[in-house]
């Protein structure tokens, strides 16, 4: 009865007003603070991370001058831990004048003046998760309009220090607000993460009416044993979450931590390739003044954004898995497919794989296929269904193949890959 009463909560609110703001028809890209900086304050001692003005300005110049803004990186977010302790006289949030001395909406015109778009946080209960001041059920119109009228572009909306009912009713409820400013502002919804990620509790059919991208699992955490949980998760119960994406809203299994510490170059790789198959918002959280130059050639494939990007929208399973051996695959507009053949052990030597497209189920044209590997930006010539694919993966790595139809006219591999 109570989940019940739930769901018909939120069809009320979804029958009222959808979340119509015609945005991230392809999943949204840019950066964000939280895994790399988390809640860093004290700027006196380390004023180079500190969550600021001047951490999302430098970062602003970055993704202009390395390169980001033009292959997609667009959005600028802002996670926890930037406001003050108190609001204002008037009961609106208010920026923590010491790290953010110019306010958010001169920020936003700075972000704005590079091309980018600015998000920022708020959570769905009494505290942040930093435990900063939320939104409560009382303060989701004034909030909504505060965001607004600081003409940021991007809402992260946590759950911390509410209850499944405060849930049910805010999350929706803030989307109505969002609409009602008239300003497009993407809303990214934690709120499945925080009912376990699936029915009854999450219904996901609603939810794409209120939410542009929605959290379903925990943090991710810089390791690997962070990014092999949330992929294990995604393909446990990918026959619930696939058909909830798509244009327009996206599920979101965090943030890439591609450039940090815990991740090999190789498990780097393995991170990107799946984010790519399931369609998923490609948001970076790392330090872009630093950042090396290997970490940034693969957040910069070009192929594998173009696959992430792809048009049709559709979210990518996996399709095999037999021992540390998984296969995932996406199918895009076209004809075209994304595989990528992950290794998950640890043995210390590439395994070998022979496999055909015929054996991936990809057999739909008779004239055959174009095979690229992605990140090793190589064009493998034209296969057949019955022709072997001989490649080898490396431990907790992985071969991404773009594979296209040889009967249908195709101009990127000089822009994928500057040389074809």
């Amino acid at each position: 009865m109570y989940l019940l009463s739930l769901s018909l909560l939120l069809t009320l609110y979804t029958l009222s007003t959808a979340l119509d703001n015609g945005l991230v028809k392809t999943p949204p890209m840019g950066w964000m603070t939280w895994e790399r900086y988390r809640c860093i304050t004290d700027c006196k001692n380390d004023p180079d991370n500190c969550i600021s003005e001047n951490l999302i300005k430098a970062m602003a110049d970055r993704m202009v001058y390395g390169g980001w803004r033009e292959l997609g990186y667009v959005y600028l977010s802002i996670d926890d831990c930037w406001s003050l302790k108190q609001r204002d006289s008037q009961g609106r949030l208010q920026p923590d004048p010491d790290r953010f001395p110019s306010g958010i909406k001169a920020l936003a015109d700075y972000v704005h003046s590079k091309g980018l778009k600015l998000g920022i946080y708020s959570d769905m209960g009494n505290y942040t998760c930093g435990g900063y001041p939320g939104t409560t059920l009382e303060t989701i119109k004034i909030d909504a309009d505060t965001f607004a009228s600081w003409e940021v572009d991007m809402l992260k909306f946590d759950g911390c220090y509410s209850n499944s009912t405060e849930k049910a009713i805010g999350y929706p409820k803030m989307s109505v607000a969002l609409n009602a400013t008239g300003r497009p502002i993407l809303y990214s919804c934690s709120w499945p993460a925080y009912e376990g990620g699936l029915p009854p509790q999450v219904n996901y059919t609603l939810l794409g009416n209120i939410c542009n991208m929605w959290r379903n699992y925990g943090d991710v955490q810089d390791s690997w044993d962070s990014v092999l949980s949330i992929m294990k998760w995604y393909a446990a119960n990918q026959d619930v979450l696939q058909p909830a994406a798509g244009p327009g809203r996206w599920n979101d299994p965090d943030m890439l931590i591609t450039g940090d510490f815990g991740l090999s170059y190789e498990q780097s790789k393995v991170q990107l390739a799946i984010w790519a198959i399931l369609a998923a918002p490609l948001i970076m959280s790392n330090d872009l003044r630093t950042i090396s130059e290997d970490a940034k050639d693969l957040l910069q494939n070009r192929l594998l954004i173009h696959i992430n990007q792809d048009s049709l929208g559709k979210q990518g399973r996996q399709v095999l898995k037999v021992g540390r051996l998984e296969v995932w695959k996406r199918e895009m507009v076209n004809g075209q497919y994304a595989v990528a053949i992950v290794n998950t052990g640890d043995d210390g030597i590439p395994k070998p794989i022979a496999t055909s497209l015929g054996m991936l189920n990809i057999t739909q044209c008779p004239a055959g296929y174009k095979l690229y590997d992605v990140f090793e930006k190589e064009f493998l010539g034209y296969f057949k269904s019955n022709t072997l694919i001989n490649l080898k993966v490396n431990p907790t790595g992985t071969v991404m193949l773009f594979i296209h139809p040889a009967s249908v006219p195709h101009h990127g591999h000089r822009k994928y890959f500057g040389v074809m």
